[in-house]
């Protein structure tokens, strides 16, 4: 087995102690030990994942007094967090009693960001979490019999089931074997039943003619920003509509397209129009983004906007409104490709872009 240690920078000018096990290709998890963890179980859960295909990132907390106060897991969590910036992809987290706690608190506001899953063992009844705190990403909660995984309370199941009653993804599992190695080979079955399920060793395939769902989940790992097309129907009124499939395609001319479906409301309009705009949305604007998107009669009540100088509706306050004059219109499968030539464009580069990956809005993050 590769074991390779290493030191990521934490929260202050401080440094953590990390182990780094198995090969780096393969998806990752990251394990969070703290002065209560039992390293020798640890290991042992390690090597299981190893051999499951896993790349193993052993992370040692700081050491510290007891963590009272919701003030005393403030560097912990920002440590987390530092640490998760610093990782090549999203690892599946993998924790236990107040490491369960910290992790949780540092992934309650964009952990979609930082990591693709928690697994959360023995979480605590005296951490101050509920369900409206506890993460919107896929989590697996486990509870009971794991002596020596962590030495000191832990909550109980009920609790812990109820907490997470209402949380979408969440998954809890009360182990109630009688002897240690059962309980070892049954939190291992919960482990890679959950990795395989939200972070899957072997990479999904699509071919010709098969699911389109698959294509579809393959498709939407391209990240894109998020437009709204609009233009003036047929009956003078302003229409528009959400879309993501579009891009520049020259300078010289200059040229832009955008993907319409043809079971779109407001496809006819754009269709027979020949002068549209493109307005690339900023994460403030996600609303207006969801409106566009959905079967509201009136997608502009509510909606700040102005008539561009080429008679086009602009959204107020988007991060780049383009006006365009229709240069094609191209069949394209269960779409038309509308390219349009670029008369005017305004733009406030200091906002931040509303992002779209793996069918959720995103916003940026900066290492």
């Amino acid at each position: 087995m590769s074991v390779t240690s290493i030191q990521f920078k934490a929260f202050a000018g401080q440094t953590l102690q990390a182990e780094l096990l198995g090969d780096a290709k393969n998806p990752a998890v990251l394990m969070i030990l703290d002065a209560a963890s039992n390293v020798a179980e640890w290991r042992r859960i390690a090597d299981a994942l190893l051999l499951s295909g896993r790349h193993v990132v052993m992370l040692y907390l700081r050491t510290s007094g007891a963590m009272d106060a919701a003030s005393d897991y403030f560097p912990h969590v920002d440590d987390m967090r530092a640490i998760l910036a610093q990782m090549l992809s999203r690892p599946v987290i993998m924790a236990a009693g107040r490491g369960a706690a910290i992790a949780l608190r540092a992934l309650q506001q964009d952990g979609a960001h930082l990591a693709a899953g928690l697994i959360s063992v023995d979480l605590h009844a005296d951490d101050g979490l509920d369900g409206q705190n506890m993460g919107h990403i896929p989590s697996l909660y486990i509870a009971g019999g794991l002596t020596g995984l962590d030495a000191v309370p832990r909550h109980d199941g009920t609790l812990v089931s109820s907490l997470i009653s209402d949380v979408p993804l969440a998954k809890f599992v009360q182990l109630d074997a009688a002897e240690p190695d059962d309980v070892h080979e049954a939190l291992l079955g919960q482990l890679l039943e959950f990795l395989e399920l939200y972070h899957p060793r072997d990479a999904r395939e699509f071919r010709s003619g098969s699911d389109p769902r698959t294509l579809r989940d393959a498709m939407g790992l391209f990240a894109t920003g998020v437009t709204i097309v609009t233009a003036v129907g047929d009956n003078g009124d302003a229409i528009g509509m959400t879309a993501n499939s579009f891009t520049s395609v020259s300078l010289d001319p200059p040229l832009l397209l955008v993907c319409i479906a043809k079971s779109a409301g407001s496809a006819p309009h754009l269709q027979s129009t020949t002068k549209f705009g493109v307005n690339v949305l900023q994460i403030g604007q996600q609303p207006a983004s969801n409106r566009f998107a959905s079967k509201v009669e009136d997608r502009f009540a509510g909606i700040d906007w102005t008539m561009g100088e080429t008679g086009v509706p602009l959204l107020d306050g988007s991060l780049v409104s383009f006006e365009c004059e229709r240069q094609t219109l191209h069949d394209a499968g269960d779409h038309f490709i509308l390219v349009g030539h670029v008369m005017r464009a305004q733009f406030e580069p200091h906002r931040d872009p509303l992002l779209f990956f793996r069918g959720k809005y995103r916003r940026l993050h900066f290492a």
